[in-house]
């Protein structure tokens, strides 16, 4: 089922979303609302294999119109971030020092919502449809407003600077190519 590649488009950095609100994201998470969804359990068998998935993913810019279901977002979040060990809390990408920089958001028509991986849940940060916003903060992009879900990584650097100084900067961007690739692979299953 190729449920990414024709309904969301990926969406990087905390440039992008520095640009779409003008706020820092501790700011962001502070902001208090009561809406929380819990995500159902990830799948973790296909009947898709690995390699049929790198052998059909593809990067597409027309989406159809309807709205991903709930387990659909579920899965793909999970890849992304999702605890995968619960002992340790290790994710499903790999991170530098086990110190997991990203924060995941999801943005929909009814808001943005960041995810939480330690109880698989997302909880609303803002009301309303910003996709118009984030396209045009991500160089004019329009087709990002178009696709009914889509997912902006951002990563707090000194989560990893703090340890590993300037070189944790490169192992940051490294990471959300981990995330990435999980993302697009797991829309393809």
């Amino acid at each position: 089922m190729l449920y990414l590649n024709s309904t969301m488009r990926l969406i990087f950095g905390i440039v992008a979303i520095g640009l779409l609100w003008g706020i820092s994201l501790p700011t962001l998470e502070s902001q208090t609302m009561d809406k929380e969804i819990v995500l159902p359990a990830p799948r973790l068998k296909s009947e898709v294999s690995l390699e049929e998935a790198i052998s059909q993913r593809r990067s597409i810019r027309r989406y159809r119109p309807e709205e991903l279901t709930i387990g659909q977002i579920s899965q793909l979040l999970w890849s992304a971030q999702g605890i995968t060990e619960g002992g340790m809390g290790f994710r499903a990408a790999p991170s530098a020092g086990a110190l997991y920089p990203a924060e995941i958001y999801l943005v929909k028509k009814d808001g943005v919502f960041h995810y939480k991986p330690g109880k698989h849940r997302l909880k609303q940060v803002l009301e309303g449809d910003v996709r118009d916003q984030l396209a045009e903060a991500s160089w004019g992009q329009k087709f990002i407003a178009q696709a009914p879900v889509d997912i902006v990584i951002t990563m707090v650097y000194e989560r990893v600077t703090s340890r590993y100084g300037p070189r944790g900067r490169r192992y940051t961007d490294i990471e959300v190519g981990h995330i990435a690739q999980n993302i697009h692979l797991q829309a393809v299953v």
